[in-house]
């Protein structure tokens, strides 16, 4: 059974930081790619930063110089380094993990943390 948690939510203040960790078991983690998405109620969950199982990370324009995404094979971890930290990066942040096989791919989605960003 495949499970992602994620931890490390919380609130901050405009201009803080905050670590997201998920650690996931049940998958062969080196081969997976993972992400982070974040969702605020009425939109659409929106991808923040992936990461290849080679290590090749990207990001959306809005976090770019601000979050540093990173795995650790031999923990079964992905983190997300949020920095410089804004009102609108307000929301749950979700960890996806992506594993794939000749003809099949599978989503794995953990439950969410919450970042709340307010003075």
């Amino acid at each position: 059974q495949v499970q992602l948690v994620e931890s490390g939510g919380g609130w901050v203040q405009p201009g803080g930081s905050l670590r997201l960790s998920c650690a996931a078991s049940g998958i062969i983690f080196s081969s997976a790619a993972m992400a982070w998405y974040r969702q605020v109620p009425g939109k659409e969950r929106e991808l923040v930063a992936s990461i290849s199982s080679g290590g090749n990370a990207r990001y959306v324009d809005s976090v770019k110089g601000r979050f540093t995404i990173s795995r650790d094979n031999a923990k079964n971890t992905v983190d997300l380094q949020m920095n410089s930290l804004k009102l609108e990066d307000t929301a749950v942040y979700y960890c996806k993990g992506v594993t794939m096989r000749t003809g099949r791919t599978d989503n794995y989605w953990g439950r969410g943390t919450q970042v709340t960003v307010s003075s």
